[in-house]
């Protein structure tokens, strides 16, 4: 089945038997790229989405993608348990990330961050009697020994073990899958997890440090004149998933019977040398050279297999990298005229930064002000 066909939830999960009223769907991460997007399905789906998050949504307002809305620090237990209150089902995305030089400069403070919100968020479910849990996973867990060549042949399930992620982002990720495994194996509830290969589009961070390849070339693409800026040769390679085929794996999953860890990604593998010639191609005055730099690189080559999740789904992500980057490519051109308009420069968006390790996160956990009443403020679908 092509990922165009958008996958309609069954019956058996939107109206489970002896529930009355609308099914609850709590999301920590919700306002996220990936998170927003997924509740903006569940909620056109007839599903109550609440969702948990230390940050607003940049580009939608809250009554397009969620029907309850709390501004709270999914690192604290409590915060999760108002999330996951009356909730059949759970979905935590919530994480701090971004792209390469993002995570390979923070590696400790992240490392603090998701593991608190991954034990908090489960055990939060875990009381409500939640029934499906799920997890989103990295391609970051995959062993780095696998991963040394351009010419990657795809990434199978089974090779992150022996475990040797590249960064403990990724370590985070496989330990927190294999908690979410024994939750499953000791308690009432059912968890999925995926393995998320490199997910762009639309709505997404493009600017600042935190945003990834996709969004950075198009970005540069957009405002530079001279030249384009790439870390690296350029040589190494990725396959890059489309946020419509995400959301799409992501309730299939979710609503499956499979609970083994799978990859949800593109096996469309390509150069960044190529993707940027590609997302260059968009351009109004046409290509522009190359100019690499030194900067934080990840592995030399990352691609992922899909003949598991075809056997057990029945279905692989098949949006093409070309048809999904060009849509993204016109959503950020929107945004960068819009900010020009307000006073901005051409010149602020040439150049990627790197994001220094800070303790601020770290430091704001401890000022985070408890619930009142049991119950933290909801901006009620409005921000």
């Amino acid at each position: 089945m092509s990922s165009y066909e958008q996958f309609v939830i069954p019956e058996k999960f939107r109206k489970p038997e002896g529930v009355t009223g609308q099914v609850k769907v709590g999301i920590a991460g919700g306002a996220g790229f990936i998170g927003s997007h997924l509740g903006k399905r569940l909620k056109a789906a007839g599903f109550y989405v609440k969702v948990a998050d230390w940050v607003k949504n940049e580009f939608m307002q809250n009554d397009e993608f969620c029907d309850e809305f709390h501004l709270v620090d999914c690192r604290r237990a409590d915060a999760c348990d108002i999330l996951c209150k009356d909730c059949l089902y759970v979905l935590n995305l919530a994480a701090d990330m971004g792209g390469m030089g993002f995570i390979e400069s923070n590696q400790s403070v992240l490392m603090f961050n998701n593991t608190m919100i991954t034990f908090n968020v489960l055990e939060a479910a875990r009381k409500a009697g939640v029934k499906r849990f799920f997890y989103a996973s990295s391609a970051c867990v995959y062993n780095e020994l696998v991963q040394d060549t351009p010419e990657n042949p795809g990434l199978k399930e089974s090779d992150a073990w022996p475990a040797q992620p590249q960064d403990t982002y990724g370590l985070e990720k496989l330990y927190a899958e294999e908690m979410a495994k024994a939750y499953q194996r000791d308690f009432d509830i059912q968890t999925r997890i995926a393995r998320f290969h490199n997910v762009y589009g639309p709505h997404g961070t493009w600017k600042g440090g935190r945003e990834k390849a996709p969004a950075a070339f198009c970005r540069k693409a957009i405002a530079s004149t001279g030249e384009l800026e790439m870390w690296g040769d350029g040589k190494q390679t990725r396959s890059f998933i489309f946020i419509e085929d995400c959301v799409d794996g992501v309730l299939r999953l979710l609503f499956s019977d499979l609970a083994e860890p799978i990859n949800l990604g593109s096996d469309e593998l390509i150069s960044m040398n190529d993707f940027a010639t590609m997302i260059m191609q968009f351009r109004k005055d046409g290509p522009l050279p190359i100019k690499h730099l030194e900067g934080p690189l990840g592995v030399r080559g990352r691609n992922s297999n899909n003949d598991f999740i075809k056997e057990k789904l029945g279905w692989a992500p098949s949006i093409p990298v070309k048809v999904g980057i060009e849509k993204t490519y016109r959503w950020i051109e929107s945004q960068i005229e819009k900010e020009v308009a307000a006073g901005a420069k051409m010149t602020d968006y040439v150049s990627s930064k790197i994001v220094v390790q800070s303790t601020e996160s770290l430091d704001k956990l401890n000022d985070a002000v408890p619930p009142t009443n049991g119950a933290y403020p909801s901006t009620n679908g409005k921000h």
